[in-house]
C-alpha cells in the first residue's frame, strides 16, 4: 500500500464501535456523539488521504441512525451511488483500515459485496437502489422471511433517472417489505435540474399539509392500540395530501406510502421515525432533508466543489494544488469545454448536452456562455442521447458529453435511435480507460469494443489535446453525416500550449510517429505517448520499433495497415480499454481477413475486473504502460532471433 495514507485516530465512543451492535449498546441519549464524532473522522481522513467529502458528511445522523435501528447486516441497506456510504463503511468494521478507502490495495470507495457482508448491493453508479432493495425484498417475500428489513437510500438527483420510477412503479404493487428513504438535498455533484426537484421543493414547503399532518400523529399518538393507529394515520394522511395539495402524492400515486419530509441532522427523530416504519408493513417511502457537506461550513457553501475536493487543510479549508514552475497541460475535458465554445461560436447549429456532469465534463464553460445551447438533462443517459438524436433530426450538430462508464446506461438508445438512423451525434466519452480511485464501477473499459461494432459509427481517440480539437472540428462539419465517437482519458494531457488551430482529418487516416525496424507498435488514444517513451527507453537497447497513431479504430486505415503488415512481422497494439473486441482485435481481424500472419501482442485492460488505484499503477499492473510496452517489444524481438 501507498506510504503517504494517514491512519486517522477515532474519538472515544467511536472507537469503541467495531460493528452495528457496539452501537446498539449505547443510549439513544449517546447517538449526536457518535455523529459528531462520525463527521470528524470522515474530516480528518479525506482531509489527509482524499475521497468524496460533501456526501457522506450530509448522511452521517443518517448512517447511525439506520445501524441503530435496523438489525444489519441480516437487515438490507442498499446505498444508491455510494458517494455518501463512507459513515455506513466506518461503522461496520472498516474504521481501522479507512485510511486505505480508494487507494492500490485498500478498500473501495464504494460499497462492494466481495469488502463486507454488510455491502449489501455493489454501487457506483445512480439510481440502482430500489431497484436492488426491490428485489430482496421480494426473494425475501418468497421465502417466508417476513422479519427482513430492505432500505434503499437514495439521493434526489439520482431520482431524476428513469430507473428508479420503474422500480417504485412496481414496488407500489408488489406489497413487498421494502423502504425507500429519499435523501434529499438538493444535490448530484452539480445543483439538481427539472421538474422533480420543483416538485419535492414544493412537498417541503406545504406548511399548512405538514402541520395537519403531524397535529393528527399527535392526536393518534394518543390512542391505545397501534394498529389502530396506524390505519387512522394512513387514511387521514392521504386525504390531507389530496386536500392541501394536487401535487404531494405522485409517490403514493404509484403506491408507496409517504412520510415526510423530517431533518435528516436530527439523529433522535430519525430513530424514532425509523422504528414506527418498522411496524409498517409493505412499500414505503421517507423523505428527509439534508445539507450536502453538513458539518463544514465550507463545504456546506460550496456543494459542488466541495463533492471530491482531494487533499486539503481541514482549518483554514485550503484545497491542496499541485505547484509547478512550468506550464501544465490542461485536463482533456477543459480541453472539450473550451473548445466546444470555439465552435459553437463559429457553427449556429452546435449545441452540448450532458447527463448531470456539467462540471465533470467541463459543459459548464458552455452553460455559463451559451446557456441556451448547452443543457444539463439530470442523471439521465438514456434521455440525453435520444434527445440528442432528436436534435440531429433538425440539423443540430449535438455534442453529448457522458462519460465512458455512463454510456453504457443507454447503449440501446445509441443503436436503435441514434445508429439505425444514421444520425450524426457527436459522443465525447470522457474518463476513457482506467479513471483511478474510483475503480471497477468507473473505469471506461469498453466503449471501443461496443462502439466499433454499432453499423455507422465512426470510433476515434486522440493522441494529444491538438488532436482532440481536430477530431471535435471534423465531427461536426457539414460533410460528416455519421455518428461519431470520441474518447479521451480522465486528467492531464501532454501540450501545455494546446490552443493549436483545428484541422479537418480524413475520417479513418491513420498517422506515422516514428519509423522503424521489424516489429511497429499500433496505439489508439493517449497511451501512444506511452509508446513513445517506450521506444525512447528502446533505443538505448539497439532497438528501433516503428510507432503508429491510428486515430480511428473505425473505420481503420486500411491502406495503412496494408502497409504495416507487408513491411513487419511482428506488431504490437495499445490501447486503454478491454483487450477483448478492442482495438486490438479490429488489426487482428484485419490481419486475418487480408491473410496476413504477424506475431502479434495485443496489450490493454485484461477479460478481468480491474479494481481501483491510481492510473499509473494500474496501467503498470495491466502491462500497457511505457515498461510494458517495451517489454512487450523485447520478447518480440527474442521470438524473431530464435526463429
Amino acid at each position: 500500500m501507498s506510504t503517504y495514507m494517514e491512519k486517522i485516530s477515532a474519538g472515544p465512543l467511536l472507537s469503541q464501535i467495531n460493528n452495528p451492535d457496539d452501537l446498539k449498546k449505547l443510549n439513544k441519549s449517546d447517538l449526536q456523539q457518535v455523529c459528531n464524532e462520525l463527521r470528524q473522522f470522515i474530516i480528518d481522513s479525506v482531509s489527509v488521504n482524499g475521497g468524496h467529502f460533501g456526501a457522506s458528511l450530509g448522511v452521517v445522523e443518517l448512517s447511525v441512525a439506520l445501524h441503530y435501528v435496523f438489525n444489519t447486516p441480516d437487515d438490507k441497506l442498499v446505498w444508491d451511488v455510494g458517494h455518501q456510504a463512507y459513515g455506513h463503511k466506518i461503522l461496520t468494521g472498516r474504521r481501522d483500515v479507512f485510511h486505505t478507502n480508494r487507494r492500490y490495495g485498500g478498500i473501495s470507495g464504494f460499497p462492494n459485496i466481495h469488502e463486507s457482508e454488510y455491502d449489501a448491493f455493489g454501487v457506483g453508479h445512480s439510481s440502482t437502489s430500489i431497484s436492488a432493495a426491490l428485489g430482496m425484498a421480494i426473494a425475501s417475500k418468497y421465502k417466508g422471511e417476513t422479519h427482513r428489513h430492505h432500505v434503499a437510500i437514495i439521493g434526489d438527483g439520482a431520482m431524476t433517472a428513469g430507473l428508479p420510477f420503474e422500480a417504485m412503479n412496481h414496488a407500489g404493487v408488489s406489497n413487498a417489505n421494502v423502504l425507500v428513504i429519499l435523501n434529499d438535498n438538493n444535490m448530484s455533484i452539480d445543483p439538481n435540474v427539472g421538474a422533480l426537484k420543483e416538485y419535492l421543493t414544493d412537498i417541503t414547503t406545504s406548511h399548512t399539509y405538514n402541520k395537519l399532518r403531524d397535529d393528527v400523529w399527535k392526536l393518534l399518538g394518543k390512542l391505545p392500540y397501534p394498529e389502530f393507529q396506524r390505519e387512522m394515520a394512513g387514511k387521514l394522511g392521504s386525504s390531507l395530501k389530496g386536500m392541501v395539495s394536487k401535487q404531494s402524492n405522485l409517490f403514493e400515486a404509484l403506491g408507496l406510502r409517504y412520510f415526510g419530509p423530517i431533518d435528516g441532522h436530527n439523529v433522535t427523530k430519525l430513530v424514532e421515525t425509523l422504528k414506527d416504519l418498522n411496524d409498517i408493513p409493505g412499500p414505503k417511502l421517507l423523505h428527509i432533508k439534508t445539507v450536502k457537506g453538513k458539518g463544514y461550513e465550507l463545504a456546506e457553501k460550496d456543494q459542488t466543489l466541495w463533492h471530491a475536493p482531494g487533499l486539503f487543510d481541514k482549518v483554514t479549508g485550503k484545497i491542496a494544488k499541485k505547484i509547478s514552475s512550468v506550464p501544465e497541460p490542461p485536463k482533456y475535458q477543459d480541453v472539450f469545454g473550451r473548445t466546444i465554445i470555439e465552435l459553437a461560436e463559429a457553427n449556429p447549429l452546435v449545441m452540448g448536452i450532458t447527463p448531470a456532469m456539467p462540471s465533470g465534463c467541463s459543459l459548464k464553460f458552455m452553460m455559463e456562455e451559451m446557456p441556451d445551447r448547452a443543457i444539463d438533462v439530470g442523471i439521465a443517459e438514456q434521455h440525453a442521447v435520444t434527445l440528442s438524436a432528436g436534435l440531429a433530426t433538425q440539423g443540430m450538430k449535438v455534442f453529448c458529453n457522458i462519460y465512458s462508464s455512463f454510456m453504457q446506461r443507454a447503449y440501446d438508445m445509441v443503436i436503435h435511435d441514434v445508429a439505425i438512423q444514421d444520425l450524426p451525434v457527436i459522443f465525447c466519452l470522457d474518463r476513457g480507460g482506467v479513471v483511478g480511485d474510483d475503480g471497477a464501477t468507473h473505469h471506461g473499459a469498453y466503449d471501443l469494443a461496443y462502439m466499433r461494432c454499432i453499423p455507422n459509427m465512426i470510433v476515434c481517440a486522440p493522441m494529444n489535446e491538438a488532436e482532440l480539437r481536430h477530431m471535435m472540428y471534423t465531427a461536426q462539419l457539414p460533410e460528416t453525416i455519421h455518428p461519431f465517437s470520441i474518447r479521451y482519458p480522465r486528467g492531464q494531457g501532454v501540450m501545455p500550449e494546446w490552443r493549436v488551430p483545428m484541422e479537418r482529418l480524413e475520417i479513418g487516416k491513420g498517422r506515422m510517429i516514428q519509423d522503424g525496424e521489424d516489429i511497429a507498435i499500433l496505439t489508439i488514444g493517449h497511451v501512444g505517448n506511452f509508446a513513445v517513451s517506450a521506444c525512447r527507453m528502446l533505443s538505448t537497447e539497439d532497438l528501433r520499433p516503428a510507432h503508429y497513431d491510428m486515430r480511428f479504430v473505425k473505420p481503420l486505415d486500411e491502406a495503412l495497415l496494408h502497409e504495416i503488415a507487408r513491411k513487419f512481422k511482428c506488431i504490437v497494439t495499445v490501447e486503454d480499454g478491454t483487450v477483448k473486441g478492442g482495438f486490438g482485435s479490429a488489426v487482428a481481424e484485419f490481419m486475418a481477413e487480408n491473410n496476413y500472419h504477424p506475431q502479434m501482442r495485443m496489450l490493454g485492460i485484461p477479460d478481468k475486473v480491474v479494481e481501483h488505484g491510481k492510473p499509473e499503477e494500474l496501467h503498470r499492473d495491466c502491462g500497457y504502460d511505457a515498461t510494458g510496452i517495451a517489454q512487450a517489444v523485447r520478447t518480440l524481438a527474442t521470438l524473431q532471433l530464435i526463429s
